[in-house]
């Protein structure tokens, strides 16, 4: 009979062995779900991780892959601080929406001047507007023991209906012949965040990499970084320690908000354009997977911020290549998450064998 066993100490080795498997186990099981569908796995598995880097259109998809990963590992780093402390803010699409929308709304405050001043207001309000947005959670927690999972996700609707009503309302561009969306910021320069547009680079791909080396210090170099991991691990043991969890709380919950926000601002103000209906696509549940998948370690969330941004890129070829419904593509990614889940198991239980008396 094939038991769990717990381990003494949690394995290492599997620790940094099951995201390499599961990704392997969501290839082997997407390939099944694909041919079920009709297609051939093994070209609709290439398709989607090899032809973004390796087929004869990969000088104008690589870039994407900085566009799409940029989001997905600011908001992701900013996860990671609350779930190594057990603070799970599920809301991050909120504050990317929330961020997008008051970083957008400065710089068409100061449209058509053209002054370097507008992009970083913008990146301050932006930053500003997720920090807000979080502390709603944070501070109905700290207040009245509210549980952040559930008040984060239903800020999420709240806030796509806070982005419908700009799009339709108080954003709508004067010019646009009555159609919904804002003015394009990405071609007003003074508000733009490209910064060479041909190689996929922009202000927010600049500050992922920031957020990363900050997040490696913070955690590992740093006093906050160990209350943050002993509240984690030990939330008694970290109130002997003098950490204060309230506070502790307030600040994880900011910083995941604020670097959700900065996401958006960026996205608005480059790759989106523009304030739009359509404008939220899912990066702040995605950049869930992207926090697991990477350990909650800042350079395996670059890691996988990359790989999920791969699975965005191909999974658009495949669209239209081999005619792939969308939401094959999320269940993909979605299999990556559950394997995940599934195998991590083996990094605080081993596989064992027991004899059953009959």
């Amino acid at each position: 009979m094939i038991m769990l066993e717990k381990r003494p100490q949690p394995s290492r080795a599997w620790a940094y062995v099951t995201p390499l498997l599961a990704v392997a186990l969501t290839m082997v099981f997407g390939g099944i779900l694909f041919a079920v569908l009709g297609q051939n796995p093994f070209e609709t598995i290439r398709t989607i991780f090899l032809d973004p880097l390796f087929s004869e259109f990969a000088w104008f998809y690589r870039p994407q892959i900085l566009i799409k990963g940029a989001p997905l590992v600011l908001i992701a780093i900013g996860l990671s601080f609350g779930f190594r402390a057990g603070i799970w803010n599920i809301g991050a699409e909120g504050q990317y929406i929330v961020g997008a929308i008051c970083g957008a709304g400065v710089g068409l405050a100061f449209y058509p001047l053209e002054s370097f001043v507008v992009l970083p207001l913008m990146i301050a309000a932006g930053a500003s507007g997720g920090f807000l947005w979080a502390m709603i959670p944070g501070f109905l927690r700290v207040r009245f023991g509210t549980n952040e999972i559930l008040v984060s996700l239903m800020l999420v609707y709240v806030a796509e209906q806070l982005l419908a009503s700009m799009a339709l309302g108080a954003m709508r561009n004067p010019d646009g012949m009555g159609f919904p969306g804002s003015r394009n910021l990405s071609q007003y320069d003074a508000a733009t965040s490209w910064i060479n547009q041909n190689a996929g680079m922009h202000w927010g791909v600049v500050f992922a990499f920031i957020a990363v080396i900050f997040a490696y210090i913070a955690l590992s170099r740093h006093i906050f970084g160990f209350n943050v991991r002993l509240s984690g691990q030990s939330p008694r043991a970290a109130r002997f320690a003098g950490v204060n969890p309230g506070r502790l709380v307030l600040v994880c919950m900011g910083i995941s908000g604020g670097l959700a926000g900065l996401a958006g601002l960026f996205e608005v103000a480059g790759p989106a354009g523009q304030i739009s209906i359509d404008f939220n696509v899912g990066y702040g549940f995605t950049a869930i997977i992207v926090a697991f998948l990477g350990r909650l370690h800042p350079v395996g969330i670059l890691l996988a911020g990359g790989l999920l941004a791969l699975t965005y890129i191909g999974g658009e070829i495949a669209q239209s290549n081999l005619g792939l419904p969308l939401a094959a593509i999320q269940l993909l990614q979605g299999m990556l998450l559950f394997f995940l889940l599934a195998v991590d198991v083996l990094t605080n239980y081993r596989l064992t064998t027991r004899k059953v008396s009959i």
